[in-house]
């Protein structure tokens, strides 16, 4: 099926390191943006919003999430525009005094260029985006702070990582024990509720077969809710991958040092029984047993970069 965006609306998908972006021209002269990416292709994002602005401001940037992934073009968009900057309130404190450890940047181990927001947005809010309503709502789970955006006339939902096409963000509360299951299911009954024709998610394609995804997705938070275990599986393979494409070429040994004050590694470690150093080679191993990465001795490699081995 083909899907066709109302005129004020521009997608632009991204990768598994940036997050995707949804373009609004509120009118002949300005424009808004939803995420920005991550800091290492921040200067990417420039090029590709200001191609697509065509001369119109960038007047309002909107993160549904501070991960770094959907954040990290903030500071070089900032910079070049001076937008106001608007973020989920959960996270505003902690954002204004550049606290990395509650905005998860040390508990991960990635880069985030600091950035200072000018306003918040919260659940029940309602703002005008290309001449559309978008209502605000609550959408924690992967992150506790996340929000997701829907237009109940054009019945189009921009879902950040609460709902892909084939999935969901890694709940990383559960991996520390809080509760996060419970709350992406309900985000994923708040979804159904809403019943959206259109969903743009933070990775992957836009999606119209709602239903299918929603069914996916309920079967993996099962799947993984039957067992703590599983969870942390995915959350070490995701942190890994994710600095490997940050890094694309790395030991064993780099990562480690990255990742020495990482709570997402020892909280999953420890539900695994493994220490920090076994578990980050787990992962590694699993990576490559399924060619998301390549070895070249020591040294890891992902696919598709210049010197990795055939």
């Amino acid at each position: 099926m083909d899907i066709t965006l109302p005129d004020s609306m521009r997608f632009i998908e991204r990768d598994w390191l940036s997050a995707n972006h949804v373009l609004f021209f509120d009118g002949p002269d300005s424009a808004s943006l939803i995420d920005t990416g991550y800091v290492k292709h921040a200067a990417l994002t420039c090029t590709l919003v200001e191609r697509l602005l065509s001369g119109r401001r960038l007047v309002r940037i909107i993160n549904t999430h501070l991960h770094s992934d959907h954040c990290g073009g903030n500071r070089a968009l900032t910079e070049r525009h001076h937008p106001e900057l608007l973020i989920p309130v959960a996270s505003y404190q902690a954002a204004k005094a550049w606290d990395v450890n509650r905005l998860t940047y040390q508990a991960t181990g990635q880069r985030c260029d600091p950035f200072e927001p000018t306003g918040f947005l919260q659940a029940g809010d309602c703002l005008e985006l290309g001449g559309m309503k978008w209502s605000v709502h609550a959408a924690p789970g992967h992150d506790p702070d996340s929000i997701l955006l829907y237009a109940a006339r054009d019945r189009i939902l921009i879902s950040a990582d609460a709902l892909w096409e084939d999935g969901f963000g890694v709940t990383f509360p559960e991996l520390s024990g809080e509760s996060g299951f419970r709350e992406q299911g309900e985000v994923l009954d708040l979804i159904a509720s809403l019943d959206p024709v259109l969903v743009i998610p933070g990775h992957g394609p836009m999606f119209s077969d709602v239903g299918a995804a929603l069914r996916r997705a309920r079967s993996r938070l099962d799947w993984l809710a039957q067992d703590p275990q599983r969870n942390a599986r995915h959350a070490l393979k995701v942190l890994v991958k994710f600095l490997m494409l940050d890094l694309e070429r790395a030991s064993i040994d780099q990562l480690l040092g990255l990742l020495g004050e990482a709570e997402v590694l020892r909280d999953s470690g420890s539900l695994l029984g493994l220490s920090a150093a076994a578990a980050v080679q787990w992962a590694l191993d699993s990576l490559v047993k399924t060619k998301a990465l390549l070895q070249d001795g020591e040294i890891f490699v992902c696919p598709g970069v210049i010197g990795a081995p055939s």
